[in-house]
């Protein structure tokens, strides 16, 4: 030890840091993200090159704290490992904070309204994420708020998931006008908001669910009337073997959703759509297997499909990170 030496590491300095450049559209400052539908299909495409440029902004190690000074509140009815943990790291990524509150921290519990608690908060709060079991519950809250609110899952939709999926595939091929997406299993929330953003940004999409487990009928209409204005396609089907012929990615979601009970009759319906090498085999050889997460094995997919080569299921969890900024950039600028 007395032959070695050491020197200090110097942190800060007089000289403020410069922040990365970044150019982003006024269009979406102060705006709540409730449906998938509230962003037009160019808006969605210019969250995506911002999303692309705070990745690379966050690899190089550059300051990003375009909102310092700002916080976001969540208040979340759910357990959330990557929505939860991208809006509050995002936030914090981008200089402002975030406030975590559960439904049982709040006034909700004794009555106090949707409204009255959104109206409270938007004294406090520059913008609010809420994930919340009711589509219908989310819209009241939002009525009462004067400040963005973001959906972080409701039993209808997940629309800023999916568009983490949609720059996923953006990413991975370059291009999203003419690939082809298969969306296997139960017509969830998750699946809802899929059609709807891939139609939206021109995504071939087929979708196979079993009967009584297919996605709700008035979001497939709005996601073909959103599809045959991008030029993309739209087919609904029970044969999953149809769905995934020479598609460029398979998606699937767990077959019980968050606060399901087991059920049995459902299970059953879905087993056939499970995600195996060989439906994998069909697809095309450069497909990619995709999941939302979290993820059961064995159930909707073999383990050697979730962890074999195709599957780029953790560059979607990372990338829900880098859109989840975009957004809050781009409305609470």
């Amino acid at each position: 030890m007395e032959n070695q030496s050491y020197h200090n590491l110097v942190v800060g300095g007089a000289a403020a840091a410069t922040l990365a450049s970044i150019e982003i559209s006024p269009n979406l400052r102060g705006r709540s993200f409730i449906r998938d539908t509230d962003f037009s299909p160019a808006e969605l495409l210019d969250l995506m090159e911002t999303s692309k440029r705070l990745k690379e902004i966050r690899k190089l190690g550059r300051p990003h704290t375009y909102l310092r000074g700002k916080t976001l509140g969540l208040l979340f009815q759910h357990p959330s490992t990557r929505t939860r943990t991208a809006f509050q790291v995002g936030m914090e990524q981008l200089g402002g904070q975030a406030v975590f509150l559960g439904i049982q921290d709040l006034q909700l519990k004794r009555g106090e309204t949707l409204q009255d608690t959104a109206r409270i908060m938007s004294g406090y709060l520059d913008a609010i994420g809420v994930r919340i079991e009711s589509q219908v519950d989310l819209d009241e809250f939002a009525r009462g708020a004067s400040v963005p609110v973001y959906n972080g899952l409701t039993s209808e939709r997940h629309p800023i998931e999916a568009l983490g999926d949609v720059f996923t595939l953006r990413e991975r091929f370059g291009e999203l006008k003419g690939l082809t997406f298969a969306y296997l299993g139960d017509g969830n929330n998750v699946c809802h908001s899929l059609m709807l953003s891939m139609a939206a940004v021109g995504v071939n999409l087929r979708v196979a669910s079993p009967a009584g487990y297919q996605p709700d009928p008035g979001i497939v209409d709005i996601a073909k009337r959103l599809a045959a204005a991008s030029g993309a396609t739209i087919v609904m089907t029970e044969d999953p073997h149809e769905a995934v012929s020479g598609v460029d990615a398979v998606y699937t979601d767990v077959h019980q959703s968050m606060g399901e009970d087991a059920q049995l009759a459902k299970l059953t319906a879905l087993a056939p759509y499970r995600v195996t090498r060989g439906v994998m085999a069909e697809a095309a050889p450069h497909a990619v297997f995709m999941h939302c997460l979290p993820m059961r094995r064995g159930l909707e997919v073999e383990p050697e499909v979730a962890d074999g080569p195709q599957s780029i299921i953790f560059d979607q969890a990372e990338n829900r990170l880098h859109v989840h900024k975009a957004i809050l950039l781009h409305t609470m600028i």
